[in-house]
């Protein structure tokens, strides 16, 4: 099996070479991410151990840059923070697993031969409404074939109302879906997004595919 371990702590990497080089592992180690994502691109790996606080590119950037090139190679990052939001951010950018530093070389390995034992998953499909799609590999919105820059925030939203197309979805539901859970402010701020998004997928393009249903909520419709 070959592992590509993209570490840039040189004792840590070469504990976890050592360690799987002794189970019949080939290991390759990059030093940094910019590093790691052409090594990921350019070879054929089973598996990726991937670091987040990375020099060039960190590990966000670099799982996120994988998907794009449609590389779907599993991925297992690492962290030092043991946060539920970092977790979560680092399978939403297409992780396939995470674990948090300081840990067992006998875990890890074991959370390797899990992935092994997926497989390599799927490509996840585009989101449609119409002539917007959604790229959930890449976080890529377009229009007509034309890009659209969304902040994370507004990219959040609008998937969240793509992955519920055609259903009235209350504020409150956005607000529990896509905001922090100690948010304490006005729920009215999910107004303010919508309309930051009418004006990016909708407003330049004469469309009109998120709709307002007034006393219930929004539903992202066809064109």
């Amino acid at each position: 099996m070959r592992v590509l371990v993209v570490e840039d702590d040189v004792r840590a990497a070469e504990t976890v070479r050592r360690m799987l080089v002794s189970d019949g592992w080939s290991v390759v180690i990059a030093r940094d991410g910019a590093e790691g994502l052409w090594q990921a691109t350019e070879h054929d790996f089973d598996v990726i151990v991937l670091d987040i606080m990375l020099p060039k590119l960190n590990g966000y950037q670099v799982i996120k840059g994988l998907r794009g090139k449609h590389v779907w190679t599993p991925v297992l990052m690492l962290s030092a923070k043991d946060g539920e939001y970092d977790q979560a951010e680092a399978l939403d950018y297409g992780a396939d697993d995470y674990l948090v530093k300081p840990f067992s070389v006998v875990v890890l390995k074991a959370r390797l031969r899990a992935l092994l034992r997926r497989g390599v998953r799927e490509r996840p499909a585009v989101l449609s409404a119409g002539s917007l799609t959604l790229n959930p590999s890449d976080h890529g919105v377009r229009r007509d074939d034309a890009p659209i820059k969304l902040t994370p925030r507004e990219y959040s939203v609008l998937e969240f109302l793509m992955r519920n197309k055609g259903r009235v979805v209350t504020k409150t539901e956005i607000m529990q879906a896509i905001w922090d859970e100690n948010y304490d402010g006005d729920v009215n701020i999910v107004e303010v997004y919508i309309r930051y998004l009418r004006k990016r997928i909708d407003i330049p393009f004469g469309a009109n595919s998120i709709q307002t249903i007034r006393g219930a909520g929004y539903c992202l419709a066809e064109d």
